[in-house]
Parts: structure tokens; C-alpha cells; sequence
């Protein structure tokens, strides 16, 4: 079991730095282009991609006009962002199949039982679609 998207695995994380476009939009890193969803206004969109470090982007995120549909959409649109990861940067595709069959957990100190797991506790739903698009690799 991977408990930590760290270290040997912090390829796993959304603040790695590595570049997604989506809609058009460079991002410096999946953190960014996640947050930039929440907001329809392209304009504000183009604003997180400007930002390198992903805690800025959150912070930006909490500060934007959030979108109606934002909690019916945010899991589609973390698991579109996170396949495009891999897609447009196909040596992490390589380091995620060799996490083999391990269950990935984003364990986290900061109290994120949505995405990840803290204290125990969490839906890990970031690591559960990490283990999804290995899967989908595993059978190409």
C-alpha cells in the first residue's frame, strides 16, 4: 500500500510540476487546472494558469465565483484532469504501472477526507482514480 503521494511518489500528487493543457489552457500542474474549473469564466481560468505554485491556486479557488453544477461535476472533471496528466506525459504512465497492484492513498495531514485520507479517515477518491487509469493502462 502507497499511504503518501511523496517523495518516490510525489508523480502521483496534483502539485507535481508538470504541465496539462486543457480547453486550450496551459496549467503548470493539475492542482492549477483543477481549481481553475470550479469557475466558468475563461478569463479567470487563464489567471490560474499564470500561478506556478499549487497552494496559490488553492487559495485562488476558494475565491472565484464557483460554477452551480460545481458538485455534480468535480469528480468527472478531477478524473478527466488526472487522465490528461498521464496522457500528455507518457514516462509518468511508465511510474504509475510500476506501483503494481498497490492500493494508492493520498494520506494527508491537512484534513482532506474527499480527495484523500487523514487520520484514518477519507474517500480517497484521488487515489481511487489514480488506480482506475492504471487499470485502463494495465489492459492496453
Amino acid at each position: 500500500m502507497i499511504l503518501s503521494f511523496r517523495d518516490e511518489y510525489f508523480f502521483l500528487s496534483n502539485f507535481y510540476p508538470v504541465e496539462i493543457k486543457l480547453d486550450g489552457i496551459v496549467y503548470p500542474n493539475a492542482e492549477t487546472a483543477f481549481q481553475a474549473q470550479k469557475t466558468l469564466d475563461v478569463e479567470e481560468r487563464r489567471k490560474f494558469s499564470m500561478l506556478k505554485n499549487p497552494v496559490q491556486a488553492k487559495r485562488l479557488g476558494r475565491k472565484v465565483k464557483l460554477r452551480d453544477d460545481w458538485e455534480e461535476v468535480k469528480l468527472d472533471i478531477m478524473t478527466k484532469i488526472v487522465s490528461q496528466k498521464f496522457l500528455q506525459h507518457p514516462h509518468l504512465i511508465e511510474m504509475l504501472l510500476q506501483t503494481g497492484d498497490e492500493e494508492l492513498v493520498e494520506g494527508n495531514k491537512w484534513g482532506d477526507r474527499f480527495w484523500g485520507v487523514c487520520k484514518g479517515k477519507g474517500e480517497n477518491h484521488l487515489g481511487k482514480i489514480l488506480m482506475k487509469i492504471r487499470d485502463a493502462y494495465k489492459s492496453i
